[in-house]
């Protein structure tokens, strides 16, 4: 990583042991992942709520003058633009770079910044970044780097998190004073009446973010060859689909002040029922796919161009009724085939024991085995959260004493609402961690997504019939 450059000043600021910070997750990325992941956070610009700041890095200026046009769309709704990147013939004499709210940073060849590929959006409403930085030709082995552009690769991550969007934009901003000390005072007093504007973020803005972004890595798949598809170029687009829903869950996690683990606990507590039923690898990989997403499908209102028909639906899970309600944000992750069961999963953790859940109103058996699991799990975690928070507020009773009223709370349920052997199940897993076990409760490395959906266990992930093999009710 390059010294200086804004990806490692940003890194620096993260790696463990920095007070108040986490370390970043950092990943590989094809150019042509890039493409696809900015042309889709570009394009959210244009119907959001919210006129945002928006500063991009180009490395060269050739790359910006392909993208100039779109650019200049752009900047009909941004507030201001600031572009980073080397010089080249007319990159500041194309009519976008004459707009009043559009700004060119000539970046030195020597500056490391000239080596990234970043693009940050932060609005009141609507935050996005890309941050990149392309690997040396060291860095590409002894093959060196390769011929075909689309293939070049590029070390970073991407996300919606507000909080590292702005630190990243203070970094990008103290960078420009180098350059134009007048053009860095103006980008500091808009960041900074942005921030004062700043809103929750909308969530009709960010799922249609991120339907958004699914929608262009799926259609920039298609356009693979088969031969750019065997150098794993598919591989990465497919990974960062899931990261995406990922990023999303993860950005619903951090907006719940009052439960900002869920999704963490909610695995690390499906993965060990799923561990005391025997369960084999393949539906516990399963399960923790589905409880690190569990929370999406019920807040999501935006429709997917790839969104599955009613006919498709019932096709994948033809042993649902015709008269279960499609719900559109379990339908996006049915954009990825790969994630058909997972939507199933997560559309049935609402369903009861007694037939008087919803979507379908199925019962017992019918109901999917991972999907009670998932919706016991999560009612235990919920539970288990509100408890503590209760216990730590008033300073009274201990670990052992909320434990055991979170899960009185489940076992007066079964048979109505949940499955009495499951809550069996999990009676067990709660006297062990009142004995001192602890679970392992780790938040998901959002770049290295791909060993969810791992090709050894694709079959079983798209695979939708109701899983009958384990009977644990009593």
């Amino acid at each position: 990583m390059l010294e200086g450059s804004i990806l490692q000043k940003l890194e620096a600021a993260h790696r463990t042991g920095q007070a108040g910070s986490r370390p970043l997750n950092l990943g590989v990325y094809y150019k042509n992942t890039l493409i696809a992941l900015c042309h889709a956070l570009e394009d959210c610009i244009l119907t959001s709520c919210s006129t945002p700041l928006v500063i991009a890095a180009f490395q060269q200026g050739k790359w910006y003058l392909q993208e100039a046009e779109r650019y200049g769309e752009l900047a009909d709704r941004a507030r201001q633009i600031t572009i980073l990147a080397g010089s080249s013939t007319g990159f500041a004499e194309h009519q976008t770079s004459q707009r009043s709210n559009v700004a060119l940073v000539e970046l030195e060849p020597s500056d490391p910044v000239a080596q990234e590929w970043h693009l940050m959006i932060l609005s009141p409403t609507y935050t996005a970044m890309v941050l990149c930085q392309e690997l040396s030709a060291e860095d590409y082995g002894p093959q060196g780097p390769p011929a075909e552009d689309r293939e070049r690769k590029f070390y970073g991550f991407w996300t919606f998190e507000a909080g590292l969007v702005r630190e990243a934009v203070d970094l990008a901003i103290a960078h420009v004073d180098d350059y134009d000390s007048a053009l860095q005072q103006q980008l500091t007093t808009l960041a900074n009446t942005i921030a004062r504007e700043s809103q929750v973020a909308a969530t009709e803005e960010v799922s249609d973010a991120v339907f958004r972004v699914v929608d262009y890595l799926q259609a920039s798949q298609q356009d693979l060859s088969p031969i750019t598809k065997e150098i794993h170029l598919d591989d990465n687009l497919v990974s960062n689909e899931l990261q995406a829903f990922l990023r999303m869950a993860q950005l619903i996690d951090l907006a719940d002040a009052n439960n900002p683990m869920a999704a963490a606990e909610v695995a690390a507590l499906t993965e060990m029922m799923g561990q005391l039923l025997d369960l084999p690898a393949w539906q516990i990989q399963r399960l923790r796919l589905s409880s690190l997403l569990h929370r999406i499908g019920p807040l999501q209102a935006s429709q997917s161009i790839f969104t599955a028909t009613p006919k498709q639906a019932q096709d994948e899970a033809p042993y649902c009724p015709l008269a279960c309600p499609l719900i559109p944000g379990v339908q996006a992750l049915r954009t990825m085939p790969r994630l058909r069961a997972i939507a199933q999963i997560i559309s049935h953790q609402t369903e009861w024991w007694n037939g008087s859940g919803q979507p379908a109103g199925l019962a017992e058996d019918e109901i999917p085995l991972e999907s009670r699991i998932l919706g016991l799990a999560a009612e235990f975690q919920q539970q288990l959260t509100s408890l503590q928070s209760e216990m730590n507020a008033e300073n009274t009773g201990n670990q052992q004493d909320v434990l055991a009223q979170a899960l009185a709370y489940c076992q007066a349920e079964a048979r109505d609402r949940w499955d009495p052997g499951l809550v069996d199940v999990l009676a067990l897993l709660v006297s062990g961690l009142q004995q001192g076990m602890n679970l392992a409760v780790q938040p998901p490395k959002v770049t290295a997504g791909m060993w969810l959906i791992d090709p050894p266990f694709m079959e079983k992930y798209t695979k939708s019939a109701p899983d009958t093999s384990v009977k644990v009710s009593a």
